[in-house]
């Protein structure tokens, strides 16, 4: 029987009703109508019989099969429009009106870090991405999301995936461009001996690579795996959290410096390896607070590389369990808060609990934002601006930065 597609889940599936309940259509779009076989309350492959006006051709040959990206059967205007629409829903449903201010959106080919999968096969080695709700792994020698420099570092994945895996396992590649060239993390693979050594620094001297790393083990450092983060220069620890792009990160520091402007002294919580804080840190003093000590440590040695900026201290912390104390926040302007996906419900209660008047606060969760966003307005912050950056370009994962002021 045909379905008609209601909405978009969260997970970017179109969700129709029928006899038997909610069913769940796979690259379906609102306003569609649908049919397919039905199992387990999901139709896998659909037959479109109206299409979305707001449908287009998938530009990458690997969508049908890859996992990587859920939404290119969509419209950019749409995909943008829905992003902020899952936002707006997600605070509604917290009790808290307010609306988008815009979408920033990064472009194709331009995602500078990535986490291949490696497997060895019957015939040789397999290397990208897993295909959508399987553990196939498919490769992506196309790809439309990546910069150029990470599909280029394949063959050399492939015959670390020879020389690496195990016959059962699969090795997680961490891929990272830096400004000195990539930065390879890998995880999953066997454990470390004099040949398979020898074999990863010779991969590592052919493909000029930055840094190389197995198992948390250096492999190559050839050159600092350097990042910039405003005036400072920064070689974070291998596999370290960056944002996903420049366009996105650029976009992410803009809103806060523009929301923390006029603070001289500000507390950045969660602050890896200085996105905000160094930036923060030329016109403000910044209190930088991390639960990973080398993070912190890279942080540190960037800073005082530099020249002309203000005075940097630092703290390594785990905020989930020991959260700052409003006697603590209180001594700061403006905070800035940028937590995992989980959120950051046990530093809201204290920061509720403060006297601070200016929270910057950026997320990869609209859910746990909004329940974060839900206990400040009940403190009598106003949420005075929210944007959605949109670093993982056709995919379900949202970002969003927000401010909020207290009187």
């Amino acid at each position: 029987m045909p379905f008609t597609i209601d909405r978009l889940s969260l997970l970017a599936d179109g969700v129709a009703h029928g006899p038997e309940g909610t069913v769940h259509v796979a690259m379906a779009l609102p306003g569609e109508l649908v049919e397919g076989t039905v199992e387990n309350g999901r139709i896998a492959a659909p037959s479109i019989l109206t299409p979305s006006p707001d449908r287009v051709k998938a530009p990458c040959p690997h969508y049908r099969a890859c996992g990587g990206c859920l939404l290119q059967h969509a419209s950019d205007a749409f995909v943008a429009g829905w992003k902020g629409q899952v936002v707006e829903t997600a605070l509604a449903g917290r009790g808290i009106a307010a609306r988008v201010a815009r979408v920033e959106t990064s472009p194709e080919f331009s995602r500078r870090r990535a986490t291949f999968s490696g497997r060895r096969t019957k015939k040789g080695t397999l290397v990208g991405f897993h295909a959508r709700a399987s553990d196939t792994v498919v490769e992506v020698p196309r790809c439309r999301i990546l910069r150029p420099e990470l599909l280029a570092v394949l063959p050399a994945l492939n015959a670390m995936t020879a020389a690496g895996a195990s016959r059962k396992g699969e090795i997680a590649f961490a891929v990272t461009l830096s400004e000195a060239g990539l930065e390879i993390a890998a995880r999953g693979g066997k454990e470390m001996d004099p040949a398979l050594f020898q074999t990863l620094a010779g991969l590592a001297e052919a493909h000029d690579f930055a840094r190389l790393s197995w198992e948390a083990e250096t492999v190559a450092a050839r050159r600092p795996a350097l990042q910039s983060f405003g005036a400072a220069r920064v070689n974070p620890p291998p596999g370290a959290f960056l944002q996903a792009t420049a366009a996105g990160e650029a976009a992410l520091v803009e809103f806060v410096l523009d929301a923390t402007r006029g603070a001289a002294r500000i507390a950045d919580l969660f602050a890896g390896c200085g996105t905000f804080a160094l930036p923060l840190v030329a016109t403000a003093e910044v209190h930088a607070v991390e639960s990973e000590a080398e993070m912190l440590a890279a942080l540190d040695r960037g800073w005082r590389q530099a020249q002309g900026l203000k005075r940097l201290t630092h703290e390594a912390r785990d905020l989930f369990r020991r959260p700052l104390l409003p006697d603590e926040i209180d001594r700061f302007d403006a905070v800035v808060i940028d937590p995992p996906r989980a959120g950051a419900e046990a530093q809201v209660a204290e920061i509720a609990a403060s006297s601070l008047r200016d929270l910057t606060y950026v997320s990869c969760n609209p859910v746990t934002f909004a329940r974060d966003a839900e206990r400040l307005v009940q403190a009598g912050f106003a949420l005075a601006d929210v944007i959605v950056v949109d670093q993982f370009r056709y995919s379900a994962h949202i970002e969003l930065a927000a401010r909020f002021r207290r009187t």
